[in-house]
């Protein structure tokens, strides 16, 4: 397999956040959508890690009204866009926006219905610290739909996906894409980031042909001994 290229944890320019902006992630941002609602609550609370310029946030809320979303991200380039996009769908009291490092949150324990996060994870040199954060502040009951790139075997395989998805992007944004997939972390790596975390009753899925997803349904109430159940020594160590 390809080794793995580090790529700035921040994309803080603000070139770096309108190129992203405007690349055309229609197709791969509904269906996060679409898997968020499958395995989602009817309501309640949100968290969008690295939530970018917040399209994935407001394609949800469209959807489903009855759901408040909290999207951090540390580019706050990313942010000020994502700001006017919310507004522009008029939205602005369903989805709040915060400069916030997903590997250490000021949130509560068990306090979120759900959290969600698209193509953050190899933006982290260590993305355990972050899956420990999300062990922590979500409810037991709790849905988790986390995805990101799935880093290719092969440099031919890289260069198939680049002719498959990226021909017609710009220079720029070629290397935004290529940077992001050698960047990425195989299933059996994030397999073993998931056994650390403390995570309980999800699992790893390839989504795609170049995506994974750590997936776990949201239950309306667990029994007494249902296995999400954690104790409240669980989220102090």
């Amino acid at each position: 397999m390809l080794e793995r290229v580090l790529e700035p944890e921040v994309m803080d320019t603000w070139e770096d956040a309108v190129d992203y902006d405007a690349m055309d992630f229609n197709e791969v941002n509904n269906a996060f959508v679409q898997r968020q609602i499958e395995l989602g609550p009817p309501s309640g609370v949100l968290l969008d890690l690295g939530t970018g310029t917040a399209r994935i946030p407001i394609l949800i809320v469209q959807q489903n009204p009855n759901l408040n979303i909290i999207g951090i991200d540390l580019s706050k380039n990313m942010l000020k866009i994502g700001e006017a996009n919310i507004i522009e769908a008029n939205l602005t009291g369903a989805i709040e926006l915060r400069s916030l490092d997903a590997k250490n949150l000021p949130f509560a324990d068990n306090y979120f219905d759900m959290v969600i996060s698209n193509s953050l994870l190899h933006h982290l040199p260590d993305p355990l610290p972050c899956l420990k954060e999300i062990y922590r502040i979500i409810k037991p009951n709790g849905g988790i739909l986390i995805r990101d790139l799935i880093r290719p075997h092969y440099t031919i395989d890289l260069e198939a996906l680049m002719k498959k998805y990226a021909t017609d992007c710009t220079d720029r944004q070629q290397k935004l894409f290529r940077d992001s997939l050698l960047a990425s972390y195989s299933i059996d790596e994030v397999q073993t980031l998931l056994a650390e975390s403390g995570i309980q009753g999800a699992v790893v899925t390839q989504s795609s042909d170049r995506h994974w997803s750590i997936e776990r349904r949201w239950y309306k109430e667990l029994k007494k001994d249902f296995p999400l159940s954690k104790s409240s020594s669980d989220t102090k160590n």
